[in-house]
């Protein structure tokens, strides 16, 4: 029985809620982690939102309407948590500090040290997370979580025309800073 069927059957039991939760943090735990780290970019605050995301479904299980499949609503609810936390003051005061603490330590470093330091394996993932969050939401649930058009459009609350037209930008936008990179050019 697939862990979708599973839910169905056990959402108004609850004292089957326990070992559902747990079977839903068994299949999904790392990859929403992956997820929310994408928005984040801290893995404690990833762990932190990923267990607020658990505690949000075990919470609200007998709500979920089953119109859409347990992963995307349970994407969507992790989605949010991560776009919230992002609007939060505690994180835009957090990177305030983290940019000045930035400025004052890279005075010090020659561009060729900094240069240096880049890894050629992190380069696409590192192109990934530059692009703006409309964008690498829409590439990262496609391509890392395989998630479908309408997939995307249900977890995001955005037609699917949108997701299609951000996909694509969303391509042009890496290969564009992938092939300026080759060439040697800086992106911003």
């Amino acid at each position: 029985m697939s862990i979708d069927e599973y839910i169905k059957r056990s959402i108004d039991d609850k004292a089957d809620r326990a070992l559902v939760l747990e079977m839903i943090m068994d299949e999904y735990g790392t990859v929403l982690k992956r997820l929310i780290y994408s928005y984040v970019k801290d893995w404690n605050t990833a762990s932190d939102l990923t267990q607020d995301t658990f505690i949000t479904v075990y919470e609200k299980l007998e709500n979920f309407q089953q119109r859409s499949s347990f992963k995307t609503w349970i994407f969507t609810i992790a989605i949010n948590k991560s776009k919230d936390y992002l609007k939060s003051w505690h994180y835009r005061n957090l990177i305030m500090n983290e940019k000045i603490f930035l400025l004052k330590k890279d005075r010090g470093k020659d561009p060729e040290a900094a240069f240096l330091e880049q890894d050629e394996h992190h380069e696409l993932l590192k192109t990934i997370e530059s692009l703006t969050v409309k964008y690498r939401e829409v590439f990262l649930l496609h391509y890392y979580q395989d998630f479908g058009l309408a997939e995307i459009s249900e977890a995001l609350n955005i037609p699917i025309s949108t997701v299609k037209t951000r996909l694509y930008r969303g391509q042009e936008k890496v290969r564009r800073i992938l092939s300026a990179s080759e060439r040697g050019e800086q992106h911003g």
